[in-house]
């Protein structure tokens, strides 16, 4: 059984290490000698914002066994503009090479979906890479949508974004359609 929760303080420094490893995986190119700032300062970054969260999947001997993660849109890339909506970018969405393809990834983003609902956040907002394969396809079956991409050399960030307020409307629709069918 695979358990979805926030990240606890004692877990940190594993779960630390746990993305540094899938970092050193998925982006060879990058200095690893360096911790990333949210990760050099992870209770600032994740657990001290009220609009962020880190949720991790563990399994029964309290393993992790996937992360995924949102904090407050630092504005870093000028050309996309996030201003007037209360905004979080989605982070470290890492699984187990085991547990892919059986729907853990799926539960980690629908649990963090929750969760920015719980916060009123209005806009998730990604970006990913065209060399992380199927990683657009993935994010695009969770309703985010293909902003733009940019065409810079080695990266050619995709950039994404789902609206929430959107999809809580959606959903009271598809239930009103229901309750209809139904009577």
């Amino acid at each position: 059984m695979i358990q979805i929760k926030p990240i606890a303080k004692e877990l940190i420094p594993e779960l630390v290490a746990y993305v540094m490893d899938f970092r050193k995986e998925l982006f060879p190119m990058i200095d690893h000698g360096k911790l990333p700032h949210d990760l050099a300062h992870f209770e600032a970054s994740y657990i001290e914002d009220k609009y962020a969260v880190f949720l991790v999947a563990t399994d029964l001997s309290d393993t992790i066994v996937g992360t995924i993660g949102m904090r407050t849109y630092d504005h870093r890339f000028t050309h996309l503009n996030y201003e007037r909506q209360l905004t979080t970018e989605v982070q470290k969405l890492y699984v187990e090479p085991s547990l892919r393809k059986v729907g853990l990834g799926t539960c980690l983003v629908s649990a963090l979906k929750e969760e920015a609902e719980r916060k009123g956040i209005e806009m998730l907002y990604l970006h990913t890479h065209p060399f992380l394969s199927g990683a657009q396809e993935f994010w695009a079956k969770q309703g985010f949508r293909l902003v733009c991409q940019d065409e810079t050399p080695v990266y050619q960030a995709i950039h994404m974004e789902l609206q929430l307020k959107e999809l809580s409307e959606n959903n009271i629709n598809q239930h009103k359609a229901t309750e209809l069918k139904l009577t």
